[in-house]
């Protein structure tokens, strides 16, 4: 297909299209490559912006049923709705269950609602390569929201912060104290802290974390992004739809907040150019695995695996064969 012909189909809102294109920007061959640059060109649109909501928490933490049932809420008040869910890859095959759309059963179904699950294949930080690439493709489909899960690994799980507006952290009932709220990674990203499960037996327990985490908020420094009462700590029961209205009320106002402000614009600019960046240094790696520096780097590796170099010292020389490189 032309790339005009599906760059319109996209801009129509096009779900077949939608998901087809995002295959294409996930695409690792080199034809496919260049076509999904100029796809994304061709669908470049400043003015056409989603809120970015990016999800991480650790496994079992109820996510999908959270994002289920916030995303029934948002479609609710006539908002289109996509989630775009990110699925370990097995360390051995390389495989991916994407069982995302089964757990999301009801969200599914909606006409509203856009459900996207990708492998996460051998990218670190919760997030798929190109995930901020299929975030844009949503963007130009006209969605309003795009919800972005992440794998749910841990504290190092930070990547997602760099392509959302704005980032929830999902925790479990005494899932922690007042310092482990003060931890650096991934709690001092956050902007809300969501306790699920606060209903039936849980909910003193999840009324407890939430106050544990709220006090340790306050010894964390503040960030000149948020207004004085953010970032925050709340209860939320996914199950019982419970606590999600005033959760999303609280989002509004801090992107409200931070659009007056003009935290909206740089936080974008800075996400570009984070991207950029990180686009350069996996191309650097990818073009290591081509000759003649396949080559070079496998003579090198066969000296350190002898012990005739340590690795600091090998890698010291192949950067200084490739500063030398035409």
């Amino acid at each position: 297909m032309d790339t005009m012909d599906r760059a319109a189909l996209i801009r129509a809102g096009d779900r077949r299209a939608l998901a087809r294109a995002i295959t294409l920007v996930e695409s690792a061959r080199p034809d496919h490559r260049a076509q999904a640059l100029a796809l994304l060109d061709a669908l470049r649109e400043p003015r056409r912006q989603a809120l970015r909501i990016g999800l991480s928490g650790t496994p079992g933490v109820g996510k999908s049923t959270f994002i289920e049932t916030f995303g029934l809420m948002l479609t609710g008040q006539g908002l289109r709705v996509a989630v775009l869910a990110v699925d370990p890859s097995s360390a051995r095959s390389g495989g991916s269950i994407l069982g995302d759309k089964t757990r999301m059963e009801r969200l599914s179904r909606d006409p509203m609602a856009f459900i996207r699950p990708s492998p996460s294949q051998s990218q670190l930080g919760g997030v798929a390569r190109r995930t901020r690439e299929a975030v844009a493709l949503c963007e130009a489909a006209g969605f309003d929201v795009v919800l972005i899960e992440t794998v749910g690994v841990g504290q190092s799980e930070t990547v997602v912060a760099e392509l959302s507006d704005l980032f929830l952290l999902l925790l479990a009932p005494a899932g922690g104290d007042e310092l482990q709220g003060v931890k650096r990674g991934i709690m001092e990203m956050a902007d809300l802290i969501l306790v699920n499960k606060a209903d039936g037996d849980l909910k003193p327990a999840a009324l407890r974390t939430v106050a544990d985490y709220a006090g340790a908020l306050q010894l964390l420094r503040r960030r000149p992004q948020d207004p004085p009462d953010f970032p925050k700590a709340l209860p939320v029961s996914a199950l019982a739809d419970e606590g999600l209205a005033q959760a999303w009320q609280d989002m509004q106002a801090l992107v409200l907040w931070r659009k007056e402000h003009g935290h909206w614009d740089r936080t974008r600019a800075a996400q570009a150019r984070h991207w950029f960046e990180e686009e350069v240094r996996q191309g650097l790696l990818a073009a290591l695995s081509r000759e003649p520096q396949k080559g070079l780097m496998a003579g090198l590796s066969d000296r350190v695996a002898e012990g005739a170099l340590t690795p600091e010292a090998a890698a010291a020389e192949m950067l200084h064969l490739l500063g030398r490189a035409p």
